[in-house]
């Protein structure tokens, strides 16, 4: 169960969420007084580096937050699937700590393709809905546009979980 809208993971700009996840555009990130006043301490850049929104620990270093960058571009032929682990892993220790007033920000530039394929991974992986079932949810409340090649790689990890619940199930079921 998702419970309330108002206790959950936003799509830019505080118009979508689900379980103290949010995901925001660059003007969001880049206000620090509105972040900390919302009591967010943890953070996912999805479009860390200089070329993208150029933030880091030191931007928030006056903040208790911790920071997490994943240097992505917008650009269907970016492999963003290799993070989706180490940022679903982010997400859910942030999400799981006591800290935590509001729960994690997940940004890129827009808070359309990069972050919400992100938070779409980590729904995936952690609260095991499938690709077709995370874009229903997260659409819901919040218009997101992953490229091409991002939805692309979300069809690829929604087959290999689904082959690892197989394996599972499998496993489970064998009897010696």
């Amino acid at each position: 169960s998702w419970g309330p809208i108002s206790s959950s993971i936003f799509c830019c700009c505080f118009s979508c969420h689900l379980q103290n996840c949010f995901c925001f555009n660059r003007k969001t990130a880049l206000d620090r007084y509105s972040l900390e006043k919302a009591g967010f301490t943890h953070i996912l850049n999805a479009a860390h580096g200089q070329r993208n929104v150029d933030t880091g620990p030191e931007y928030y270093q006056d903040m208790t937050v911790e920071y997490h960058g994943v240097e992505a571009d917008d650009l269907p032929t970016f492999k963003l699937s290799q993070f989706f682990y180490s940022a679903s892993k982010f997400i859910d220790n942030a999400l799981q700590d006591e800290r935590s007033k509001e729960g994690v920000l997940v940004h890129c530039a827009m808070g359309r393709s990069r972050s919400a394929t992100l938070v779409l991974a980590y729904l995936m992986i952690y609260k095991n809905m499938t690709v077709v079932d995370a874009i229903e949810q997260v659409s819901r409340h919040r218009c997101i546009l992953p490229n091409r090649g991002f939805l692309k790689q979300l069809r690829e990890l929604d087959i290999a979980l689904e082959k690892l619940e197989l394996i599972a199930q499998s496993e489970g079921s064998f009897v010696i």
